[in-house]
């Protein structure tokens, strides 16, 4: 099993974030680390702090050397894709190749409606989202890309410089939407990326993306299948280590451990010991 660790950036400092991240980062247990990309916190005081997610791992790719990072996931609908694939070279460039490309559809009603966000309806939310992964892609890999969709249009577009990864960092999409998410997955994807309650729900989702794969002829074993565990701070670490190795169990390639708020860097040394004999 291989293992991550995700921070929430609401209701902390940047300080606080950035070291435990510097932490994280002297542990080869843990690949990677994420955040989420919002602009509201999720919980407790919806008017309190939160950092933005994309600057925020522009940072934390310069503070640490060897984990890698990505945002659990992007929200399409709050950049233009040609912004954000410009966005996502300079990351890997910081990072000196280690940015794992997290996207999603986006769904957030507050904060769109709070900033005269377009939230479409769910159809047209991923058809955007599909020509947009697409769009991204091709800014990413090509020389020069144009795209005509009929929300997303690129002519004769540069992205330059390119990143560090090649074809393009690695895409993580997340969501378990059995018609659109898990094809789009099928699609482009290198990790999927799902929020379940336990191993049962998970299952069934892996099946459907086992049939999305040979619908478009792709081999499922190339895509890493990721999961989240939440710490709770208040429960003994065993439960979510039990957790953990449940998913591993059922056939989760990734576990990634959600530490809990304002967590301190002194929490991931017993995190990894703990998980060592599952890895």
């Amino acid at each position: 099993m291989r293992f991550a660790i995700k921070t929430r950036p609401e209701h902390t400092t940047w300080q606080q974030l950035r070291d435990v991240w510097v932490a994280a980062d002297q542990f080869e247990i843990f690949e990677s680390a994420w955040h989420w990309d919002h602009f509201y916190p999720l919980t407790g005081d919806m008017q309190g702090p939160n950092l933005e997610a994309w600057t925020t791992l522009g940072a934390l790719a310069q503070a640490t050397s060897r984990i890698r990072l990505g945002c659990q996931v992007t929200g399409m609908i709050y950049r233009h894709p040609a912004v954000l694939a410009n966005m996502a070279a300079t990351t890997d460039i910081i990072s000196n190749g280690r940015l794992e490309l997290g996207i999603g559809a986006g769904w957030n009603e507050m904060e769109t409606a709070a900033y005269g966000i377009d939230l479409y309806p769910l159809k047209e939310r991923f058809d955007r989202f599909d020509e947009g992964t697409q769009a991204i892609i091709a800014l990413l890999t090509e020389k020069v890309a144009n795209f005509d969709g009929k929300y997303i249009k690129l002519t004769d577009a540069y992205c330059n410089p390119k990143a560090v990864q090649t074809p393009h960092p690695p895409i993580t999409i997340g969501g378990k939407g059995p018609k659109r998410t898990l094809r789009a997955v099928a699609k482009w994807a290198q990790q999927w990326n799902v929020i379940v309650a336990n191993p049962d729900e998970w299952k069934p989702l892996k099946d459907v993306l086992v049939q999305r794969c040979e619908e478009v002829g792709r081999d499922v074993s190339e895509i890493t299948c990721s999961v989240n565990v939440r710490i709770d701070p208040d429960s003994p670490l065993d439960k979510a280590v039990a957790a953990a190795a449940a998913y591993g169990e059922a056939g989760v390639d990734l576990v990634v451990m959600n530490l809990p708020l304002d967590a301190p860097p002194s929490v991931l040394e017993p995190l990894a010991k703990a998980l060592a004999p599952l890895a």
